[in-house]
This record gives C-alpha cells, structure tokens and sequence, in this order.
C-alpha cells in the first residue's frame, strides 16, 4: 500500500495529473530547444573568444618562466635567477613552461575543452623554432591567466609589488609594461627602424584575459599564414632572420598591438611620440608604462641607467639569448653587422656611409674587397702567437 500511495497518478486529482504531465512536456522541450539553440551557435562561430578584460580585479600572484627542462634540472646560473623571483616574491605562485609540458599546456586551454581555438593549437603544432614558440606560449599564458612573465636569464632586483608606483591605483590598471629601446631617430633607418621604438616583452604582467593579448595572437597567427603563402612552404619549414622575429613575433609585434590598443580604447592615434624619453611611469587606456630603467637599465642605449638605480626592477643576463645565432642579423661581408654600434650615433653613421660606398662600387670590386678581407681575416687567424714565458 505505501509503494502505491507513493505514485504520482495517485498524488494529484486528475486534473492537476494532466497539468503536470503537459508541463513536464513544455519543460523537457524548452530545456531541448536552448540547448541545440546553444550548441548551434556554438557551432557556427568560428573561433569563440573571450575578449572580456578582469577590470577592476587584482594581478593574480603568478610568476611565469619558458624554458628547455624543469627547474630541478636548471643550470646553477639559472637556478640563482628562480630563486630571485621566489625569493623575493613568496606569496606568489612560481611556475615554469618547459619543452616537455607546454603543447599539453596549449592543447588543455585551447583546445574543445578549453577556448576551443583549433587555430592556435594547429598552429603552435606547427611550430619548430623555439624563440618563436617561447614569443606565442608567453602571450597566450599571460592571456589565460595573467601575472608577471620574465625570461629565464632576467633577475628580480625588486619585489613585483614595486612593479606599480603607490601614485597609482592597481585596480585602473590592467597591464604594466617598461620601455625597451628609445632611439626614434633612428626610426627611418632600413635595418634599425623597425627596432628603435619598442616596449620590453622580457618582463611584462597582465590581468587575465586581456583583448591586447588575444589580438596579438591572432596578429602573430596571420603573420606566419602570409609569410607560409610568400615562401611556399609550411609553417614548419619558414626560414626566419632576425627581423622577421622581432616584427613578427618579438618586441616590434608586441609594441604594435599595444599602441593599437591604447588608441583603441582612448579614442587617439597614440604614437611612440607620447612615450619618448620620459621621466616617470604613465597610465594610457589602463596601461601602465614604467621608464626604461625598469626592466631594461643598463643596455648602454636609451638613457636607460644603471642597475643601481631605485627604479631598476629587474636585471637581464642575456645569458640565454642565443637565438640570433639561429636567425642572423644583416651581416655585410665586410663592416659587419650595424647592431654592434649598439645605437651610438657616430658608429652607425660611419656604417652607413662605408657600406653605401661599398654599394656603388662595380661588382667585380666589391667581390675583390670581399675575397681580400676574407683572405686576411684567414691569415690572421693562422698567426700562432709565440709563448713568451712569464716574467
């Protein structure tokens, strides 16, 4: 008896018993419509993304670090620089991408389980050299999950909460970033232009999600399909010099996105102009910019100080700076590469003007000069300095 008083039929008059089964009826047909309403939106965008910055919100307490094996099997030089930024940071949370885990990274929060993006994981798949795939993985970490990012060969010399100025309020801010290179009067140089007016993409920190990131992702993502198209040949086999890594995927790109976004969200046309030589950190469209001191004192260029500054936040090695020796430099078979005036005025225009003269010399000349200072560069290298003892 108490297994049949139990059943709905004899639990409500027969009318209520036909009003409940016509609205389970509508129930179970709302539920189906928005779900395969949803489902088919889902569907037909192409790649859903989430564009929507966290204002308002705090940096998440976050270090991340790219490199080739995990830290308990780092070199000791690169042990001391973990251990700054742990040291001086202990209520935040230290992590390193590595070789072996960072497609995972890549497949779980941009894969169908995560933003579903199959071009970013097709592309990163692609991918085979390094200092491009380091340049991506940094920007679409920040994007997932913000924080502070500094390579593996940069030292804290300060705590991250120095990274924001007490004039200013971390809730306005939704990402910091230093000046690189200040050298515009160099800006219309053919192989120095295009790298005399950037941000510092070694060390930056950002809120999660951040349009600024996405956008340079993508920008990255069409860079290689042109570039795939102009060679002819896959992603994995493009042949890239340095200035295609600095534009493509390096400082150059990350500047461009960045005074895109600031005038997006001012409503200006923000230009290099408005950040050239200045004297102490500025807030444009919610970024913050600190000087060149900050993140990269010490280069001998920019007026960009000492280490020993009060405002010098972290120290670059370069000790894992290597990639160059894998996209060269513009190397002129005779006077070298112009980056080793490392901006002085006076060196890059004798460089200028020696090999503008070396151009307009016939052909037969110029292969004469090369063969000769080939020959000497040979001979000198043979000359076996005799061992004089010691005195």
């Amino acid at each position: 008896m108490l297994e049949k008083n139990l059943v709905l039929p004899n639990l409500f008059p027969k009318k209520a018993r036909r009003f409940t089964h016509g609205g389970l009826v509508a129930l179970c047909l709302f539920i189906y419509f928005c779900v395969t309403r949803t489902s088919h939106e889902f569907e037909n965008k192409s790649y859903p993304t989430q564009l929507k910055s966290n204002i308002g919100e705090q940096f998440p307490r976050k270090i991340w670090q790219i490199w080739k094996v995990n830290p308990l099997e780092f070199d000791e030089r690169d042990i001391g620089v973990a251990r700054s930024w742990i040291s001086k940071n202990p209520g935040y949370r230290y992590e390193v991408l590595t070789d072996q885990n960072d497609l995972d990274y890549v497949e779980t929060n941009f894969g169908p389980l995560g933003l579903n993006r199959p071009d970013i994981v097709k592309t990163y798949r692609s991918l085979t050299a390094p200092i491009i795939k380091a340049d991506l993985l940094r920007y679409l970490v920040l994007y997932m999950e913000g924080g502070v990012y500094a390579d593996i060969d940069v030292e804290a010399l300060r705590p991250v909460e120095r990274f924001i100025p007490s004039s200013h309020d971390e809730s306005e801010i939704d990402m910091v970033i230093g000046i690189e290179i200040d050298e515009p009067h160099f800006r219309d140089h053919p192989i120095l232009g295009p790298k005399s007016q950037s941000f510092c993409q070694w060390t930056f920190m950002c809120k999660p999600r951040q349009p600024v990131m996405m956008r340079l992702v993508e920008n990255i993502l069409h860079w290689l399909d042109q570039l795939s198209i102009k060679q002819g040949m896959p992603i994995s086999e493009l042949q890239l010099d340095f200035d295609d890594v600095i534009t493509g995927t390096g400082p150059s790109a990350f500047t461009g996105a960045i005074l895109s976004e600031m005038s997006r969200a001012t409503g200006k046309d923000v230009t290099w102009s408005m950040f050239h030589d200045i004297a102490e950190s500025k807030v444009v469209g919610r970024f913050l910019v600190l000087t060149v001191e900050a993140f990269a004192a010490g280069q001998g260029h920019s007026d960009s100080g000492t280490h020993n500054s009060r405002t010098a936040l972290v120290k670059h090695h370069y000790h894992a700076s290597a990639w160059p020796d894998r996209h060269p430099r513009f190397y002129h078979p005779i006077f070298g590469e112009v980056e080793r005036c490392n901006w002085n005025v006076d060196c890059v225009r004798k460089w200028d003007e020696e090999t503008s003269a070396f151009a307009a010399l016939p052909q037969e000349e110029q292969e004469r000069q090369i063969a000769t200072f080939q020959a000497i560069g040979e001979a000198i290298k043979n000359i076996e300095i005799p061992n004089q003892g010691m005195f």
